[in-house]
Formats: C-alpha cells, structure tokens, sequence
C-alpha cells in the first residue's frame, strides 16, 4: 500500500510580492514608464507594507497616474494630496506660483496681510503654495468638481483656508469684491478637439472639466476676465496660465477686461502665464 502521511500540511504560500526596489523599476520600466526608477522609490517610500506596495506597482502600470496612485504629488516643496479623478499640479504651474509671490509680498509690505483666491482651485496646491509662501494669508479656494474642493479643503486646512464650491466667482463670498490681492486662477485652457490628444493619464483620470477650456481653448479664462476687475483691489492681479501660441490672445483678453496685462514665460520649465493688474487709484 502506499505510504500516507498522517496529517496534511498547510498549503503553500503564495510567493511574496516583488518589491524590492529593481524589481518595482524593471515592471514600470516594462509599462513604458520613462521614470521608473524615481517612481519606484516614491511607491516604495509611500507604501506602508509590501502587498500595498505591489498594488501600487500594478495600478501605476495599468496607466494610472503615480500621484493618483500614492495619493500626492510634489509641488513647490509641498507634499500636496491628490485624490482620485482630482487635476494633478504640474510644475510648469509653479512658474505662475513665483509671479504670484512677489505680487502678494507687495501687499504684505504695504499693509501687513495679502488676501489670496485660488480659483479653479483642483487640489488647492497653488493656494498652498502661496500661503506657505506669503505667511499671513487670508486664503479663499474655489472649484466646481466636488472632488476637488473635497481635495482642497484637507491641503489648504492647515493655512486656515476656505474652499467654496461652484462656478469661478459665484462661488466666493461678496464680501471678497474689490479685496483680493492676489488672483491665481489656472484654468482649463486645452481646445476641446487637442483634449483627445493629451497623454492617456490625464485624458482618462482627470476630471474634463479641469482640461477643457472650449474650442480655443480659452473660453473660461474671458469668463474669468470679465469679472476680474470687480473682485481684485486696486493694484491687484490676476495670475492665468496658457500655452505659448494662446499668450498674445490671452493677453488681449484680460486688457479688454480693463487690466494691465503682460507674459512672463520660464524656458526650463516650459511655462506660459499671464498677468493682469488692476490700475491702481
């Protein structure tokens, strides 16, 4: 007879997830992720255990976008948290964040506070970084996407700020008319028909409305210019960012609004922002 044994063994483990650190970088490498290695070590650093880890090398190479897939993203030495769905901060925007800085310092000198609003705000990461940035801020955040403003209220929270939902200036208090200082408003400013086009990580996991700025792309930004001036103090300004070929047009479009409008544009971060201020009295 053959030989049984008189009790059976536990089944055999499964093999432990593969998370060491060549071993996340050779699977997104696999996926065509050109950073590989840097976004290995932020899954590995944000992980808390190895299965959590593997996970997140599997949703980052399915074409999720790393800071949806670790919950923040890096901006203007923040760690800002990033949700699901919610528009991913780019670091070309923190060209807009300096201009906006050395704007609200102005304030701050001549009357000791700035007031900030960070409309169309995403996550609120622009709003941070300028509370941050600035120091005595009274900071007012808005966006239309419930998501974000979930978002933006958790990262602006500790800089004592507000996050108002809907549509750019209905959103915000009236009090706020003729105060504000400093106006970061990055709106959506991709023509709908090049939506389409954009890398798959925007287009499929970032809210539309956070991309789409019409069919030139510009559409949001003359609503924003049209009421601009009503909200801003005197010598107050508005910040916007756009692409390159739209910077002339949008220039335009805030001087009809009856500010003072000019470029500025960073090469190495391939930066555009307009910059329209209110004459002062």
């Amino acid at each position: 007879m053959p030989h049984t044994p008189e009790t059976a063994g536990p089944p055999p483990a499964p093999p432990a997830p593969q998370t060491s650190h060549a071993a996340v970088t050779a699977r997104l490498r696999a996926a065509g992720c050109v950073f590989a290695e840097d976004e290995a070590r932020i899954i590995l650093d944000t992980a808390a255990t190895p299965a959590e880890a593997a996970v997140m090398t599997a949703e980052r190479a399915a074409g999720r976008p790393l800071e949806h897939v670790v919950g923040w993203a890096e901006f203007c030495s923040l760690r800002i948290e990033v949700g699901a769905g919610v528009f991913v901060p780019r670091r070309r925007t923190e060209l807009l964040v300096r201009e906006a800085v050395a704007l609200g310092r102005g304030a701050l000198a001549a009357r000791g506070r700035v007031v900030v609003v960070d409309l169309c705000c995403g996550s609120g990461a622009v709003g941070a970084a300028l509370a941050a940035a600035l120091g005595r801020t009274e900071l007012h955040a808005a966006d239309l996407d419930p998501a974000a403003v979930a978002c933006a209220a958790r990262n602006i929270a500790a800089a004592g700020g507000r996050v108002h939902r809907g549509d750019l200036f209905a959103a915000l208090p009236d009090a706020l008319r003729g105060t504000v200082d400093v106006l970061a408003a990055n709106v959506p400013y991709v023509p709908t028909g090049a939506v389409a086009l954009l890398p798959s990580e925007a287009r499929d996991h970032e809210a539309r409305i956070a991309l789409d700025g019409g069919p030139d792309g510009l559409d949001v930004l003359r609503r924003v210019a049209a009421d601009a001036a009503r909200w801003l103090a005197p010598g107050g300004s508005v910040l916007v960012e756009a692409g390159e070929r739209q910077a002339d047009t949008a220039a335009g479009i805030l001087a009809e609004g009856g500010l003072l409008a000019r470029t500025v544009t960073d090469d190495d971060l391939g930066a555009t922002a307009v910059v329209g201020t209110r004459p002062p009295r």
